[in-house]
């Protein structure tokens, strides 16, 4: 990684350097400063990650069942990648599945994090800074609320939300990377569990879903509880379940890609004030990813059906 040389930068190479080594984190293995187009700028060797990102290496999962019990596994696995930066007053702030990659192509690759940009200590000055991936962005990032290790928790029930089902929680309608109606539902937790992504889909899950997605980050789970649920430190008995995911994030191959883009682009600083917040279910109606999944399974349903009919 190529970085030019500025306080910023010392600052994500110094965050990064502290927490490589630890377990589930990409390691650093070199600095060096050099320059680039007459500029000084700092070169950082890390570890090789050949086995590519999260999200791709479920997609690429085929006819192979991607289970509930392997979700609880890699939620583990990035929790312990949090767990030891949390223990170490270090927030991340922009954990999404695009940062935590494979190290190899094999099956028994390990999952790590990676990417400091956006990283903090929070025994200085409290997290006001909104940078953020949107699909990823805690509420209280969204208003002038001042934000901690809380973000980081945030970031896990989002995740963990799509390795169950294959979409996110919260949405655009617009295409937007961030909508006002995105940011809104963000800011008021609006989220559902939609059939049939989540008909099969554990209670215990969804109930730790709920408890890191709270919008009070006060309310939120810490990095230590969530280590201590059941879900999570007695993964090896989470049912075996056959997920949706796979299948989900295959068929919107072309839309993830267009996500990630906009993610990646659409860091920006933002505030929204607001007078309360409150739990409400959310209504799928409105949903355009859920909408056209349901368009293209009721299209195959009726192609079927003519078909019977003849």
């Amino acid at each position: 990684q190529l970085l030019y040389d500025s306080p910023k930068a010392r600052q994500e190479v110094d965050h990064h350097w502290q927490a490589s080594g630890g377990p589930h984190i990409v390691r650093i293995l070199d600095v060096y400063e050099n320059m680039h187009h007459g500029k000084r700028c700092l070169l950082i060797i890390m570890e090789c990650m050949e086995g590519g990102e999260l999200f791709s290496r479920i997609q690429e999962r085929g006819d192979q069942a991607f289970t509930e019990r392997e979700a609880a596994e890699i939620m583990r696995d990035i929790g312990t990648a949090i767990q030891f930066l949390h223990s170490h007053n270090i927030a991340h702030r922009d954990v999404k599945p695009e940062n935590l990659l494979y190290t190899s192509k094999e099956k028994d690759a390990v999952l790590k994090l990676t990417d400091f940009g956006f990283a903090k200590e929070t025994t200085q000055n409290a997290l006001q800074t909104p940078c953020y991936t949107p699909y990823y962005v805690a509420p209280e990032v969204l208003g002038p609320e001042k934000y901690d290790k809380s973000c980081d928790m945030w970031s896990l029930g989002v995740i963990m939300y799509i390795l169950l089902c294959g979409f996110p929680p919260f949405y655009s309608n617009t295409g937007q990377a961030i909508s006002p109606g995105m940011k809104r539902r963000i800011r008021l937790g609006q989220y559902g569990f939609p059939n049939p992504e989540w008909s099969e889909v554990s209670e215990d899950a969804k109930q730790l879903i709920r408890l890191l997605l709270k919008t009070d980050p006060t309310e939120r789970l810490t990095i230590t509880q969530f280590m201590n649920h059941p879900w999570i430190n007695q993964s090896m008995v989470v049912p075996q379940t056959p997920l949706h995911t796979a299948r989900v994030l295959q068929e919107d191959k072309d839309h993830w890609d267009e996500v990630k883009e906009e993610m990646t682009s659409a860091l920006a600083t933002m505030r929204v004030d607001y007078d309360q917040v409150k739990i409400k279910d959310l209504k799928t109606s409105n949903n355009r990813l859920l909408n056209k999944r349901r368009k293209k399974q009721a299209g195959s349903s009726s192609a079927s059906q003519g078909c019977n009919n003849q």
